[in-house]
């Protein structure tokens, strides 16, 4: 079944650098568009942090854009995020996503924490 595992989080000072990876099985990865979302604690709405599709063009929130960057390796099955300049606003947990027609389909996500 469709499974997807985020990994490479954990606590680092502010501006500071982290990356995220989200590995993918289950489906054809190299055909379908992915996205990393977070949520911050406190019950916070989940958030778009950006998008990337399957040719490798991406976009971002504007919160991110510049700091981090998302990038795949389709013969992995592997989802990147690098998070650079971290600021204590981005403590949250960081999920990725996938869409197959009308269902989304999330891993459980890697917490990260910005704080000095």
């Amino acid at each position: 079944q469709v499974q997807l595992v985020e990994s490479g989080g954990g606590s680092v000072q502010p501006g500071g650098s982290l990356t995220l990876s989200c590995a993918a099985s289950g489906f054809t990865f190299r055909n379908f568009d992915m996205s990393w979302y977070r949520q911050a604690p406190g019950g916070k709405e989940r958030e778009w942090v950006g998008y990337i599709d399957k040719s490798g063009v991406s976009l971002y929130a504007g919160s991110v854009e510049g700091r981090f960057t998302i990038s795949r390796d389709n013969a992995q099955n592997m989802l990147y995020l690098q998070m650079n300049d971290l600021k204590p606003e981005d403590t949250a947990v960081y999920s990725c996503k996938t869409r197959f027609g009308f269902s989304d389909s999330w891993g459980q996500g890697t917490r990260v924490t910005v704080s000095s």
